[in-house]
């Protein structure tokens, strides 16, 4: 038996157009689906709780993610 299973590859890539800082919210927000303001407002969150450790994981992903293309 062969399974026919069509499956979509998300990429993670800071948004260009969505930006307030360096895109990486609004590229989270782009690959899940949903609403930027609401990985804004985790971010946040994960910041005052975690004492930083949200801006530290948001500096990391804006060194490492790469930015989306001019054509995507």
């Amino acid at each position: 038996m062969t399974e026919n299973s069509s499956t979509t590859t998300r990429k993670l890539r800071r948004s260009r157009d969505d930006q307030m800082l360096g895109g990486v919210c609004a590229g989270f927000a782009a690959m899940l689906g949903i609403d930027a303001a609401i990985v804004r407002v985790v971010l946040v969150a994960a910041t005052l709780l975690g004492m930083g450790a949200g801006i530290l994981i948001y500096l990391a992903c804006w060194l490492i993610v790469p930015q989306e293309s001019a054509q995507e």
